[in-house]
């Protein structure tokens, strides 16, 4: 059994890689202008469920209510896998932008959208969390969703915990009267936890639970830390459940 972990894992990084080098001319091609970064969004949403597919990895959204995709959100969902990237591609349906730690940048299939649609951010520099948030208020007041981590990082224990979030994403909903949108995935570490190298992966569905939207309109900076405690109580109550 191991072994056939050990086996699919690098399996999937070949479906990554050989998707993503046949897109590659038309990614490459539409991040010349930003006018060709929503039509990269649309194909990075084919090829994330292309790559996952292929391989058996499958992706099951549950809503407490439907979700209004011609409205703004920042979407915060909790983050064991890698398989999350291709799990939000396929769960938003408008235009997006990933916030992702900025080592992303000289990724082989990350950087090129790094440098384009998404906003990197070393968050133990408050400098370049304050460009990087600067930034995803911009594409938020330009009708854009922003996905933001909110923990900041893969969790670095196995079964994964859900580790304490940064105040950014809740700060920035308030300041522009932006909805969170909750996202809990209990099971997705099960088929490929991290990056998958050290225990391998599997087959299988991956499931996603999206709360209705919190709206934030009545809110003030004083409440940043009261919405961000209330979100990871949303998710976490999920995960335990």
């Amino acid at each position: 059994m191991k072994l056939l972990k050990k086996v699919h894992i690098y399996l999937y990084v070949v479906s990554v890689a050989l998707t993503y080098f046949l897109a590659w001319p038309f990614f490459k091609l539409l991040s010349l202008k930003p006018t060709g970064y929503e039509a990269m969004n649309k194909i990075r949403r084919f090829w994330g469920f292309i790559s996952s597919a292929l391989v058996g990895f499958f992706f099951k959204f549950d809503y407490e209510e439907p979700i209004d995709w011609s409205k703004t959100y920042i979407i915060c969902p909790n983050h064991t896998s890698n398989l999350d990237i291709a799990a939000m591609c396929l769960l938003v349906k408008s235009d997006y932008s990933f916030m992702g730690k900025e080592e992303l940048v000289d990724g082989l299939v990350t950087g090129l959208f790094f440098k384009t649609v998404d906003i990197p951010v070393n968050r133990d520099s408050k400098m370049s969390s304050y460009r990087a948030f600067k930034k995803a208020g911009e594409k938020l007041t330009h009708g854009k969703s922003v996905i933001i981590f909110p923990e900041g990082k893969i969790s670095d224990v196995y079964p994964p915990q859900l580790h304490e979030f940064k105040n950014g994403p809740f700060k920035l909903a308030i300041e522009l009267k932006v909805p969170i949108i909750p996202v809990s995935s209990p099971n997705t570490w099960k088929m490929l936890w991290d990056d998958g190298t050290k225990y391998g992966t599997k087959p299988g569905v991956c499931h996603f639970y999206v709360h209705k939207p919190i709206d934030t309109t009545n809110l003030t900076a004083d409440d940043a830390d009261a919405l961000r405690d209330k979100v990871y109580g949303i998710i976490n109550k999920k995960l335990v459940a």
